[in-house]
């Protein structure tokens, strides 16, 4: 199917999936989905690169679940036989809690046997976990790779009947510290398919076509290339690897803002900004998320702009060893999400995948070295077709690494200033 179909059906969704897109009112694919959709419903491994906000988890969760419920239509009981025929892997607590949400806003239409769905994610007792597996035995299964790792360790999670793996945002399920996790992980699930095969019977061969009992793999990012793909390991060796060209979303819907100050100052200059963004009437509705490396330089930041009044949040992993608790965190999204707090301070661990809609701008207290961070923040605004500002805010060293980068990624940075409670272009001497 060529990329840019007007309809899901013509990319060959049924059409009961296709109308519960509109309740959102998604009628057409994006780019994205036009050239993955196709290859997933053919059973296709698939690693697959695209801008942040540009449809990837619909990319994946349609043919994934459409084929699912095509196999629990055509066996013999008329639902699915066993739990987990769809794994979906993903690094942080919130963004597997979202994909989780949007699994069953499109199960909504599938038959009863498709619409259970489990989390499984490190803030929740395991004994719950181990229950709920064991007494509703999930056709989908969502998690983060340490707990699903735990519960395959501890045999509780059955990976035997498995018809598709995915890992969203691969390129950080595969940085330092995550990857021995992830790949000890894979390694169980490719024994496990390797088992089924061996011991596949005869059975059903009259019911279901060979070609949807074999294991499809997926992977997706923003920055996802031949290096993630090779440190996947032997599941995802013949995986194909597509590359979606809409980095247009980086360029175009993006204006990047390079605002200097010294690092002592960093503090004050954010909460300057904040305010002049604001403005004097505070009619200027914005939402802004701000990122910092660490976790203790958050809840630094975080601590400052409260003790100055400002409506802000906090999302970071740990502070002083402490990690923030689940309630914490939901309790922190849930602000920014409802527009409580104007502004979310967190960590790019803690904010990976998060769709938040209406960032008006993403604000970094520091330069990464890497650009896929710089495209990963970027991502959080300009979404859905609207725009959105990046703001890097750093010193002099910082200003020479936004430069090089700004070549790299074949952007503009336009520096500004802050002049009598507004945001300005700076006068040239």
């Amino acid at each position: 199917m060529s990329e840019g179909a007007d309809s899901f059906t013509a990319l060959g969704i049924e059409s009961l999936l296709a109308e519960k897109l509109k309740e959102r009112s998604i009628e057409k694919p994006t780019a994205v989905q036009s050239l993955v959709i196709p290859r997933l419903l053919a059973g296709k491994d698939t690693v697959f690169r695209s801008a942040t906000g540009t449809g990837k988890t619909f990319a994946y969760l349609l043919p994934a679940l459409q084929r699912i419920a095509s196999e629990g239509s055509l066996a013999s009981t008329g639902s699915l036989a066993s739990f987990g025929s769809l794994l979906i892997c993903a690094p942080t607590l919130e963004l597997c809690s979202q994909i989780k949400a949007e699994v069953d806003f499109l199960t909504q239409s599938l038959p009863a046997s498709c619409r259970n769905t489990a989390l499984l994610i490190g803030s929740v007792k395991i004994e719950k976990q181990i229950e709920n597996l064991r007494r509703a035995k999930p056709v989908v299964i969502v998690g983060n790779p340490g707990r699903l790792l735990v519960l395959a360790k501890m045999r509780k999670l059955k990976l035997n009947n498995l018809r598709f793996v995915v890992l969203d945002e691969a390129d950080r399920l595969t940085a330092p510290e995550c990857l021995e996790e992830t790949k000890e992980f894979l390694a169980i699930i490719e024994k496990e398919a390797k088992r089924s095969i061996e011991r596949s019977p005869a059975d059903c061969a009259d019911q279901v076509d060979p070609a949807q009992k074999s294991l499809c793999v997926a992977a997706c990012s923003a920055t996802v290339g031949k290096k993630t793909s090779a440190q996947l390991g032997p599941l995802f060796n013949s995986a194909e690897i597509v590359e979606c060209a809409d980095h247009e979303i980086l360029r175009e819907r993006i204006e990047h803002w390079a605002l200097f100050s010294e690092k002592r100052r960093k503090a004050q200059t954010l909460r300057s900004l904040l305010a002049a963004l604001q403005g004097k009437s505070q009619k200027a509705r914005i939402k802004a998320l701000v990122f910092t490396s660490r976790g203790d330089e958050a809840d630094m930041v975080l601590s400052r702009l409260l003790h100055h009044h400002v409506s802000a949040a906090g999302l970071f992993g740990k502070v002083n060893k402490k990690p923030q608790t689940g309630t914490e965190r939901k309790e922190a999204l849930d602000s920014f999400r409802e527009g409580r707090a104007a502004v979310l301070v967190s960590t790019d661990l803690a904010a990976r995948g998060l769709d938040i809609p209406g960032i008006t701008h993403v604000i970094a207290l520091d330069v990464p070295a890497d650009g896929e961070v710089y495209i990963h923040r970027c991502g959080r605004t300009g979404r859905a077709g609207k725009k959105g500002i990046m703001v890097t805010i750093g010193d002099e060293t910082q200003m020479r690494l936004l430069a090089s980068l700004e070549k790299k990624l074949k952007i503009r940075v336009m520096p500004k200033e802050l002049y009598q409670g507004r945001v300005c272009v700076p006068e040239i001497d």
